[in-house]
Order: structure tokens, then C-alpha cells, then sequence
């Protein structure tokens, strides 16, 4: 009964840490993506003044 228990703990770690992979890249793109909005918006804002 032990090594299904750590069985199930091994098997929950791969996936805890997908999850975390894929959460910390969403993270990313936001961050990114709102980095570029910012880059575009400071541009345009630039050219405006010519």
C-alpha cells in the first residue's frame, strides 16, 4: 500500500508542474503582449507630433 502512495505522489508532481509551466507562460504572454501595446501606443504617440 505504500508504493501506491507514493505512486500517486509521483504521478501528481508531472502535473502540478505542467500546469505551472503553463501558467507562468500565459503570464508571459500577457506581460509581453501588453509590452507591445505600450511600444505601438508610445510610437504613435511619437509620430502624432510630427
Amino acid at each position: 500500500m505504500a508504493g501506491k502512495g507514493g505512486f500517486l505522489i509521483s504521478s501528481e508532481n508531472p502535473l502540478f508542474l505542467l500546469h505551472r509551466e503553463f501558467t507562468m507562460a500565459d503570464v508571459a504572454f500577457v506581460v509581453t503582449t501588453i509590452a507591445v501595446f505600450a511600444l505601438v501606443a508610445f510610437i504613435a504617440k511619437g509620430v502624432a507630433k510630427l
